[in-house]
């Protein structure tokens, strides 16, 4: 049988930036704060920014018809580059966005981005409005 020392219990707790954008800074009430929580991924920050804060269906998409916007141009068959998407369950609604440092976080690695202290993560639900 294995001994664990309590420290092999102790849960790691990382403090980013938060900055909020649109529709999630006016659910919020703040746009710029600091935000300590259990863990080291984005999706553990999410988890626990959630419990803490209703603003979980302004971001996240349940379905993959959420994930996109209609009456775009058609997607090419053949794109350049390389294209990749979050996993479904792992997407951000049409037009909402989450970047880490500047950098959307489908270009690291989705929701097991690896967040450090300091680190700054962008909660972006921008207003739209039409003619």
């Amino acid at each position: 049988m294995a001994t664990h020392s309590s420290a092999d219990h102790r849960q790691v707790q990382t403090t980013v930036g938060v900055v909020c954008t649109g529709h999630v800074r006016t659910a919020i009430g703040d746009h710029r704060f600091e935000y300590t929580f259990d863990g080291t991924t984005l999706r553990e920050f999410l988890e626990a920014f959630f419990e803490d804060y209703d603003v979980e269906s302004l971001l996240i998409a349940k379905s993959e018809d959420e994930t996109t916007a209609h009456g775009w141009a058609p997607q090419p068959d053949d794109l350049p580059g390389t294209w990749r998407k979050n996993p479904e369950g792992d997407q951000t609604r049409t037009y909402a966005r989450i970047c880490i440092n500047g950098r959307f976080n489908e270009h690291a690695d989705g929701f097991d981005t690896v967040l450090e202290d300091g680190d700054r993560v962008a909660l972006m639900k921008p207003f739209f409005f039409c003619c």
